[in-house]
């Protein structure tokens, strides 16, 4: 119960990571509601990563300078240990680049969340603890409690999580094939798309980063672009901007990197 409750909750928050603050928060790929904005955005924070504004505004500037002297997620000018995880942890970093993301501050609502972006993960935390309290008292025959509920529904997944999101910055940099010709080292890497859920496709994405589809091609799995796809036709979100055909035309062969997965 513990393992399946971590399960659960890790490809949650993936999909508020991938879908709202990577693909509607910093890419805007799709339009919806100021409420499911809302609720997608405290779904993103409640993965510990900082709060919708901080963390889009970082990665479009990961954008505008990746793989150059000014990109701090770029392993090939940092070293791999700072590009995936240490870049977040100094002082200059902590703060956000507020001119990246002007289209964002006018909601009082996101500008909360950022300022307050502890809040989320503990009522997650929280959550968890209690829902093991509850099974323990009401359904001992599952053998969990609170203790470790905790441990594996909260603590384990957000560190598995943790490295799943830093590994796009660093290793989907240096490991995979590189099918577009990008002005960066951008790669795209099946392994590291199966656990993001879709986030590994990560030369398509550099190549055209305004599609909410990163699985180019339908042999390139996109599970974040499929639930996206149900929920539009839910009704739930809508503009969906899609890859245009001109950029599927391969402009050079495929290159593979001897440090292939």
């Amino acid at each position: 119960m513990s393992v399946a409750t971590a399960v659960a909750i890790y490809f949650a928050r993936v999909f508020g990571l991938t879908a709202f603050y990577h693909r509607y928060f910093s890419h805007r790929t799709f339009k919806t509601s100021r409420t499911v904005q809302f609720l997608g955005a405290l779904l993103g924070n409640s993965a510990g990563q900082r709060g919708p504004i901080w963390w889009s505004a970082h990665h479009r500037l990961h954008h505008q300078h990746s793989d150059t002297a000014n990109d701090v997620h770029s392993p090939n000018q940092q070293g791999f240990c700072y590009s995936h995880m240490l870049w977040f942890m100094t002082h200059e970093h902590y703060f956000t680049p507020r001119k990246y993301v002007k289209d964002w501050l006018r909601y009082p609502e996101l500008r909360l969340i950022d300022r307050f972006d502890f809040v989320a993960p503990m009522l997650l935390a929280t959550s968890v603890f209690l829902f093991g309290s509850v099974l323990q008292r009401y359904a001992p025959e599952l053998n969990v409690n609170g203790p470790q509920m905790f441990v594996w529904g909260f603590v384990l997944s957000t560190v598995a999580l943790y490295h799943v999101t830093f590994c796009i910055n660093s290793l989907a940099h240096r490991f995979g094939q590189r099918r577009f010709p990008t002005n960066d080292d951008s790669r795209n890497n099946f392994l590291l798309a199966m656990v993001t859920m879709g986030e590994g496709w990560h030369n398509n994405h550099h190549y055209y980063p305004n599609s909410v589809r990163q699985g180019f091609y339908w042999w390139e799995v996109d599970l974040t672009y499929y639930l996206l796809r149900a929920m539009a036709w839910c009704g739930i979100i809508w503009d969906l901007n899609v890859v245009p055909n001109h950029v599927l035309v391969v402009e050079s062969r495929p290159t593979t990197d001897r440090q292939r997965f």
